[in-house]
C-alpha cells in the first residue's frame, strides 16, 4: 500500500512532491484573490448537488454553513493559506472537510479544478468590469465639469504637434470623453462573453452524474452556458478580451497624459497640476514634476505586456486544460489593479487642473492658426479652393517675415494677395470668430461644446 501524498490526488504517486517544485507550482500566492468567488460558486454547486439528490438537504447546509465560516475567516484574516494545498481551491476544501467532514468531501463531485477555476475567474472578471466601467464613468464626470468650464477657452488645435486651428479647451476635454465612452462600450460587450459559465465542464469532457448546469447558472447569474466542455475549461479568449479593452483605455489615458505632460512644461504653460499630484526633484530646488500622467504613461506599457503575455501563454496549447494555464492570472489581476488606479488617480486630478487661459490665447495667436477661415472667406468670395489656399500660403509668408499674425495685417497689405478681400475679413481671422464660425454638431463652437456635454450628461446617468 502506497502513502498519499497529497490529500487531493496523491493517491497515484509513490514519492512526495519535491519543496521547491511545491513552492514552483503553486498558486495560493496570488489566487486566493479568487476566494469569494470560489465559495459562491461552491455554495452555488452544493445547492444544485442537493436538488438532484447527491447531496442530502443535511449535507447541503452542513457545506453551505462551513462555507460561510470560511468567508468569515478570511474577511477577519484568520485563514492559514499553505502552499502544500497548492491553490485557492483546495485550501478552502481542505479547511471545509475539517469543519464538515464526509460532506466536505463530496462537494467537488461532478467538478474539476479545471472547470472550477474558470468558473472563479469568470465571477470574478465579471464584478471587476464593473468596478472599472464605474471608475470611467467618474473620470468621464470630472471631464464634463471642466469642459463645460472651459466651453469658450480658446487653445491652438494641433496637427502633428504644429499649430493648426483654434479650437476650444471644452471641446479638447470632450474627445477624451467620447475616448472613454468607446472603453465602456468595449467592457460592456466583453462581459457578455465573460457571462457565460464553464462549470460542469468537469475536467475536459463533463461528468457522469446527473447534475444540472442550467440550475448552477441561474444561482450563479450567468447569461449563458458554456455548450463544450473542451473549450469551457480550456478557453481564456474573454480574459485576453478584457486586456485589449483594458490595452485601449490604457492607451487613452497615456495619450491624455503626453498632453497634460507638455501642457504644464514651461515651453507650454497652458495648465497647472497642483502639488498633491506632482513631484519635486531631490537635486534641483525649482522642480515640480507630473508624476502621476508619467506614472500612468509608464503602466500603460506594463499592461500592453500583460496581454502579450496571455496571448503568447495560449498560442500554443492543445487541448483541454494545461498547467500554463496558471500563468493566466497574475496578469490579469495586474491589469485590473493597474487599470482602476489609474482611472481613480485621473478622476481624481482632473478636477484639480487650472487653465492658464492667457498663455493657450497668445499661444493660439502665434501659429497663423486663422489661414484656413482666410482660405475658406476667399472660397465663399469666388475663388477656388485651391488658388485661395496658394493666396493665403503667400499672405502667411509676407506675415512671417514681418512679425504679424494675419489678423494683425492691414486691409491694403491684405488686398495685395487678393482684392476679393474686404473689411469683413476681420471678423473671421479673429480667434473668437474662428471658434464660432464652426458651428455645427461635432464642431468646436462653444454653444456647441456646451449641447455635446448636455447630451454626454445624459448618456451618463
Amino acid at each position: 500500500m502506497t502513502t498519499k501524498t497529497n490529500q487531493s490526488w496523491g493517491g497515484r504517486f509513490n514519492e512526495p512532491t519535491d519543496e521547491f517544485v511545491k513552492i514552483f507550482g503553486a498558486s495560493v500566492f496570488f489566487d486566493k484573490i479568487l476566494a469569494p468567488y470560489d465559495i459562491q460558486g461552491s455554495i452555488a454547486h452544493a445547492t444544485m448537488l442537493s436538488e438532484v439528490g447527491i447531496l442530502t438537504a443535511e449535507e447541503k447546509d452542513q457545506v453551505i454553513k462551513g462555507l460561510n465560516q470560511i468567508s468569515d475567516e478570511i474577511n477577519a484574516g484568520e485563514f492559514e493559506w499553505s502552499v502544500a494545498l497548492e491553490d485557492v481551491h483546495m485550501n478552502i476544501e481542505s479547511r471545509l472537510t475539517e469543519i464538515c467532514g464526509d460532506a466536505g468531501k463530496k462537494l467537488h463531485t461532478g467538478r474539476s479544478r479545471n472547470d472550477q477555476v474558470a468558473t472563479d475567474i469568470r465571477l470574478y472578471l465579471r464584478d471587476q468590469i464593473d468596478m472599472v466601467a464605474d471608475e470611467i464613468k467618474r473620470l468621464q464626470s470630472a471631464l464634463l465639469d471642466l469642459a463645460e468650464k472651459e466651453a469658450g477657452t480658446i487653445l491652438p488645435g494641433f496637427t502633428h504637434l504644429q499649430a493648426a486651428q483654434p479650437i476650444s479647451f471644452g471641446h479638447h476635454m470632450m474627445a477624451y470623453f467620447e475616448m472613454l465612452s468607446r472603453d465602456v462600450e468595449r467592457l460592456v460587450d466583453a462581459q457578455k462573453r465573460v457571462n457565460t459559465m464553464p462549470l460542469g465542464s468537469a475536467a475536459l469532457a463533463g461528468t457522469t452524474y446527473p447534475i444540472n448546469r442550467e440550475r448552477t447558472a441561474e444561482l450563479l447569474g450567468f447569461e449563458r452556458i458554456c455548450t463544450n466542455s473542451l473549450d469551457g475549461v480550456s478557453d481564456r479568449d474573454f480574459a485576453i478580451e478584457f486586456l485589449s479593452a483594458a490595452s485601449i483605455t490604457m492607451m487613452h489615458l497615456s495619450r491624455f497624459s503626453e498632453e497634460l505632460i507638455l501642457w504644464s512644461s514651461a515651453q507650454f504653460d497652458f495648465i497647472e497640476l497642483p502639488d498633491s499630484f506632482c513631484t519635486g526633484s531631490s537635486i534641483m530646488p525649482q522642480k515640480k514634476n507630473p508624476d502621476v500622467p508619467e506614472l500612468v504613461r509608464g503602466k500603460t506599457g506594463r499592461v500592453y505586456g500583460n496581454l502579450t503575455s496571455l496571448l503568447t501563454i495560449m498560442k500554443a496549447q492543445p487541448l483541454a486544460y494545461n498547467k500554463d494555464n496558471q500563468e493566466d492570472k497574475e496578469p490579469l489581476f495586474d491589469t485590473v489593479d493597474t487599470l482602476k488606479a489609474c482611472l481613480r488617480v485621473f478622476a481624481d486630478m482632473v478636477p484639480t487642473i487650472e487653465t492658464k487661459r492667457d498663455n493657450m490665447y497668445n499661444s493660439t495667436k502665434k501659429g497663423y492658426t486663422t489661414a484656413t477661415d482666410l482660405a475658406d472667406y476667399l472660397v465663399k468670395k469666388g475663388l477656388p479652393f485651391r488658388d485661395a489656399h496658394e493666396v493665403v500660403g503667400q499672405s502667411v509668408s509676407y506675415g512671417i517675415e514681418h512679425q504679424k499674425d494675419l489678423s494683425e495685417l492691414s486691409l491694403e497689405e491684405l488686398q495685395v494677395f487678393d482684392d476679393r478681400i474686404e473689411n469683413d475679413v476681420f471678423d473671421i481671422l479673429s480667434l473668437e470668430g474662428s471658434l464660432c464660425a464652426r458651428d455645427h454638431l461635432g464642431a468646436t463652437a462653444p454653444n456647441q461644446v456646451k449641447a455635446a456635454i448636455k447630451t454626454a450628461r445624459k448618456s451618463l446617468k
